[in-house]
């Protein structure tokens, strides 16, 4: 929920400072460019912090190596985030975050089904998530400079 908070809010922000003159903001496109960074920013600061050990337990079982899939999809998370400002690379960041999404989404099906928690919250059940994951997948299409 915090990462969609995060995009909503962000993205409602940054079109207001747009619409009070500020030039760079004065389009969806940027504003939400920078929605989609500072939701993936919120996110990879779960694979460090005290949600760290429930993003372990998401990871399904066939997965090896658990803690660094973690440590290394936050690093992706940040570095995508990043290069999404970057003219020149952004749409390698696009595409990197479109397939992160939609490698990470059976984690999201294992959480659900184990009815796992994070930050002692329940997880969203699968159909939900898939919604969300949609969601997240579109906004990072339309962020990418395939839109802009």
């Amino acid at each position: 929920m915090a990462p969609l908070i995060a995009l909503c809010t962000t993205f409602v922000i940054l079109r207001g400072i747009g619409w009070l003159g500020v030039p760079m903001f004065n389009h969806w496109h940027p504003a939400l460019q920078g929605a989609v960074v500072v939701m993936f920013l919120l996110t990879a600061t779960a694979h460090w912090g005290k949600r760290r050990s429930d993003l372990v337990k998401m990871v399904p079982r066939a997965i090896v190596h658990k803690e660094k899939m973690v440590t290394w999809t936050g690093v992706l998370e940040i570095a995508g985030a990043v290069g999404l400002l970057i003219p020149g690379v952004a749409w390698i960041a696009a595409a990197g975050l479109l397939l992160m999404l939609i490698v990470m989404f059976p984690a999201n099906v294992h959480a659900a089904r184990e009815k796992l928690t994070i930050g002692g919250k329940p997880v969203w059940s699968v159909f939900p998530r898939l919604l969300l994951q949609l969601l997240f997948i579109t906004v990072v299409v339309l962020a990418s400079p395939w839109f802009g």
